[in-house]
């Protein structure tokens, strides 16, 4: 088929169906953007057994030119935090809410994201913001010249 024939053949296309989307599945995947442009993500799993706000207030410190795209489709209750946290740190974000976004343990609760392609290695929260060593933890005593006398015999 010719270009000139199948020009209406699109544009009905598109009529009927809309604008065709590059990878759908991934933009539903990651609240409606491209994996490459995730600077850090949040599961759901993860955000109803923790709280990442000072982890993402790291991130939000580090580029506040990015968004934050926020399941709207989880409770309040779960949500509240992050939404006061994004406001304050007057980072965009957008709450996504169509039924194309889910609430299970692997779908994402939380994306930060840029418009470009950044291609993060690591987008997990926890990997990314490991727990900083306590710094009040008292190390451990090695034993006196008694204690490796004791050892010996």
């Amino acid at each position: 088929m010719a270009d000139t024939e199948k020009q209406p053949v699109d544009r009905l296309q598109t009529a009927m169906h809309g604008t065709p989307k590059l990878h759908p599945d991934e933009q539903r995947k990651y609240l409606g953007t491209f994996r490459e442009r995730v600077e850090v993500a949040v599961t759901v799993y993860q955000i109803k057994r923790h709280h990442y706000v000072d982890e993402l207030n790291r991130a939000f410190a580090a580029h506040p030119d990015y968004r934050l795209l926020i399941n709207g489709n989880l409770d309040e209750d779960i949500l509240g935090p992050y939404m006061a946290a994004v406001a304050k740190a007057g980072v965009q974000f957008t709450l996504k809410t169509d039924n194309m976004y889910h609430t299970g343990d692997d779908d994402y609760a939380l994306v930060f994201a840029t418009n470009t392609a950044i291609n993060q290695d690591v987008i997990d929260i926890e990997k990314r913001y490991q727990p900083t060593v306590d710094a009040t933890a008292k190390p451990e005593k090695s034993g006196g010249l008694f204690d490796k006398l004791k050892k010996l015999f």
